[in-house]
């Protein structure tokens, strides 16, 4: 990997993070990473690479939080960066906290895109008995664990984040032998493979990003499951019949948006986990899937994360 990239990143608010996700995944962005300080001054080892160099807690806050994509550098960087800045200001104007909403552009070098945070990642045991571990990391596993490693590359999904690990620990909670399962926005594939080795009998994980794709399918190769299928695009567009589980570890507005017609794809009794959602969104997430004729299982909560179990 010796290409270069374009990083453009945003300066913002935990609560900034979805809506400037969301901003982001209106272009052909070759990958998105979230770095809120939390995740470092809460958990020294966390996933994610922190460039104080680059991004000063005492000068934005801390509650400041970076959102950071990545683009080809043969895009229209100039007309993108006015186009987010006029985004920006429409959540401004929403009465969205999004800090300071600075935007910062860098050239990226892929291979230390790819590999410079790895320092930070180690291994870690979620919920009762699921352990993530980096693919070049020694660990001996106790006998009830199941080891699921991973190497994320680009893509979203280390399991030390508050939105995967709960909903890592909703899947080992709610998921039962020979269930199919429906991973919507698979990243790293994390969520799909924790499935398939907690007995899913088939798993089919689906993300509209190439680079997502990709590191989803490296890894369900390194964990050995042949039963879990990677698939590029829409869910609504690649997946035939139903599920007994689906889980969308996305943002609260796609969360939204799949509340209305997610049912269509869910077995009866089957369970729909949803995450990504910021606390303050939690209300109106849960509304709207009651008005979509589910019913609240259990409403989970971390950090400033929510998931929500419903059927």
């Amino acid at each position: 990997m010796n290409g270069e990239w374009i990083e453009i990143k945003v300066i913002t608010t935990s609560e900034g993070v979805e809506p400037v996700t969301g901003i982001f995944y209106c272009y052909d962005v070759k990958g998105v990473a979230i770095e809120d300080p939390k995740d470092i001054l809460d958990r020294p080892s966390g996933p994610f690479t922190w460039d104080y160099a680059d991004f000063n807690i005492f000068e934005y806050g801390k509650d400041a939080a970076i959102v950071k994509a990545y683009f080809s550098k043969d895009d229209d960087l100039e007309v993108i960066k006015n186009e987010i800045n006029r985004k920006l200001d429409e959540l401004r104007e929403l009465g969205i906290n999004i800090g300071k909403g600075e935007i910062i552009l860098n050239k990226v070098n892929e291979e230390d895109w790819a590999t410079a945070w790895k320092k930070y990642y180690k291994t870690t045991k979620v919920g009762n008995k699921v352990v993530i571990k980096p693919k070049w990391e020694e660990y001996t596993p106790k006998s009830d664990e199941v080891i699921v490693e991973l190497d994320p590359g680009m893509a979203f999904g280390t399991g030390t984040h508050e939105t995967t690990s709960m909903c890592i620990e909703l899947i080992e909670k709610y998921i039962s032998e020979k269930d199919r399962v429906f991973d919507i926005g698979t990243g790293s594939g994390i969520l799909s493979i924790v499935a398939s080795k907690l007995g899913a009998a088939e798993v089919i994980g689906v993300d509209l990003d190439e680079v997502a794709v990709d590191a989803a399918r490296l890894n369900v190769e390194y964990n050995n499951v042949d039963n879990v299928h990677i698939i590029h695009g829409n869910l609504v567009d690649v997946v035939e019949g139903k599920a007994n589980l689906i889980v969308a570890n996305i943002i609260a507005d796609v969360v939204a948006y799949l509340s209305t017609f997610i049912k269509n794809y869910i077995m009866e009794n089957g369970v729909f986990i949803s995450s990504g959602i910021i606390k303050d969104r939690k209300d109106e997430i849960v509304n709207i899937l009651k008005e979509n004729n589910f019913e609240i299982v259990e409403v989970k909560e971390k950090g400033e994360w929510v998931a929500i179990v419903a059927k």
